[in-house]
């Protein structure tokens, strides 16, 4: 008899406890869904305003007159392993006057020293680089993080080059016998994102036609 009272208080009091938690898990799912809702349209806001301002630092403001946010260029899918690319992204454009200035372009080099480098690359309408930027990276700190303009200058290099400056064999780390300094003690970084520009040059060559024929079209 006893036994059985001890078993009906444990089997109360694990009905108790399970309640609570329950309740308890409910409490906080809704607490956690309050919150992303009430913060979500602030984190978009700031995911917005970067994403902007990492466009003005190779496309500047004075030199284009539209909202580069919102021109954009869906990547076909057939496109994305010209860039490096495992899942589909935007080209973003600009233009002055309706005329076409430049093309933000998302890449990727999936050789870097620890994993894959996400990168965008500006090309101006003539061809030239208007400026590239690394977006994420896991390089290693104090050698191939000094991709990250916020590490080196090294990434500022790239400006005004094109695929005919230097010429096409030049388009190497100069221990591989091209024109890019490397880094001390990291060469596998700088090399990957030289070959990644070059081949997102030449993605741009062939198809700028594509990326600003709607706009025109448009602008008839």
């Amino acid at each position: 008899m006893a036994t059985e009272q001890i078993n009906k208080v444990l089997v109360k009091a694990i009905s108790k406890n399970a309640l609570i938690l329950t309740l308890f898990a409910i409490i906080t799912a809704g607490l956690l869904a309050f919150t992303y809702q009430s913060t979500a349209p602030r984190i978009a806001e700031e995911e917005k305003k970067a994403a902007q301002a990492a466009l003005l630092e190779i496309v500047p403001q004075h030199r284009h007159d539209n909202n580069m946010l919102d021109d954009i260029f869906p990547i076909p899918e057939n496109f994305l392993q010209d860039l490096g690319l495992k899942e589909s992204g935007q080209i973003h454009l600009a233009f002055n006057k309706g005329q076409a200035v430049a093309a933000i372009i998302p890449a990727s080099a999936p050789d870097g020293y620890s994993g894959e480098i996400k990168l965008i690359i500006g090309v101006n309408t003539d061809g030239s680089i208007a400026g590239v930027r690394v977006l994420a990276h896991k390089e290693t700190p104090g050698l191939g993080d000094k991709v990250d303009l916020r590490k080196s200058d090294w990434i500022l290099s790239f400006n005004h080059k094109s695929l005919n400056t230097p010429e096409a064999d030049q388009w190497a780390v100069k221990k591989d016998g091209g024109a890019f300094d490397q880094f001390t003690g990291a060469t596998i970084t700088p090399r990957a994102v030289v070959k990644r520009v070059k081949q997102t040059l030449e993605f741009y060559q062939n198809h700028k036609d594509l990326l600003f024929a709607q706009e025109e079209q448009e602008g008839k």
